[in-house]
């Protein structure tokens, strides 16, 4: 196994000391009118000292490279033809990042918080799919413009293609919505616990819990699902993960493994599993969980994002730096 685990030298210090982000977030949303992402409080900092590394452990602070620190409070990130698309909650602007060089330049402004982004090209053009946190929509950027697709959502968080239309968490509704391009809104899978990132696998979804460690990441298969799905229901087991505090990014990689961000005390760490396996077992925990990176900053790790050749970009809301390291493939 390639990364040391060290969930369980943690863990009660992760649920002493675990910052709760959902009431934050909500507290945030109801108290700010420019941004909706918590600042720093005055909590005590956690002094952990994360194992020495020797071989085929996990990747600490000092092995991340700095790509760019040119955004004031960068967000959401999302990596699409060698190019990082970050929301900033600080100017409301969407900047795009060269994956290599670190080339930063302002794309748009009017995305006021934007925790999760979808880029792709159709017909060479350039789309940006952006829940806005703050304006409840579901808003297109195309040609430089911004088009507003579907509105009075409630606290859209995640976002993810889905054949042709989009999925997408509603943090504050607790719910799952399927999105159109035309902008018609479904609920499919409601009674979340404030869900957050969201990835997919073919058919089958991958939604983080922030709200709760014990249901801290689930999966829901949308083709055998054809009724709105209660996530609650004790009659179904959903569990892929347990046992993590604040998960936020999820993202699937091309290896097939899932990475995502969660927090070990008040730091931000970056771990990944075979969610495969962890299906096909009813669910794995976190002592299952391999640590990729362990880093120093401060949790959450707001973006998250990964290029097909394993590059893994992150960064905090806390800090205007940019971090990127290469992963074995």
């Amino acid at each position: 196994m390639r990364y040391y685990k060290v969930a369980n030298f943690l863990l009660l210090l992760n649920l002493s000391f675990a910052v709760l982000l959902s009431s934050r977030f909500v507290a945030a949303y109801q108290s700010s009118s420019s941004t909706t992402t918590p600042s720093s409080t005055s909590e005590p900092s956690i002094l952990v000292t994360p194992p020495t590394r020797e071989e085929g452990e996990s990747f600490l602070q000092a092995d991340l490279s700095i790509l760019s620190g040119n955004v004031q409070r960068p967000n959401g990130m999302f990596w699409h033809n060698d190019m990082l698309y970050t929301s900033c909650n600080g100017d409301w602007t969407i900047y795009e990042i060269n994956g290599q060089t670190g080339a930063t330049t302002t794309y748009l402004y009017g995305i006021r918080n934007a925790h999760q982004l979808h880029a792709e090209t159709l017909d060479g053009e350039l789309q940006l799919w952006i829940p806005d946190f703050q304006t409840n929509e579901l808003v297109l950027i195309s040609q430089r413009s911004i088009q507003k697709i579907a509105g009075e959502l409630q606290g859209p968080w995640g976002i993810v293609a889905y054949n042709d239309d989009f999925l997408v968490t509603n943090l504050l509704a607790n719910n799952l919505v399927k999105i159109t391009r035309e902008g018609e809104v479904q609920i499919i899978v409601e009674n979340l616990r404030s869900p957050t990132g969201v990835a997919i696998d073919g058919d089958v979804a991958y939604i983080a819990n922030n709200g709760s460690a014990r249901r801290a990441i689930e999966w829901f298969d949308l083709v055998q699902q054809d009724a709105l799905v209660d996530a609650s229901d004790a009659a179904s087991n959903h569990s892929l993960v347990s046992g993590l505090q604040n998960v936020t990014g999820v993202v699937l990689g091309v290896d097939g493994k899932l990475y995502f961000s969660y927090a070990l005390g008040t730091r931000g760490v970056v771990g990944r599993l075979d969610p495969v396996t962890c299906r096909d077992k009813g669910g794995c925990t976190h002592d299952e969980v391999d640590i990729v990176v362990y880093t120093d900053l401060a949790s959450p790790i707001a973006g998250l994002t990964l290029s097909p050749d394993l590059r893994l970009y992150l960064h905090t809301i806390f800090s205007p730096d940019i971090y990127y390291i290469d992963l074995p493939s």
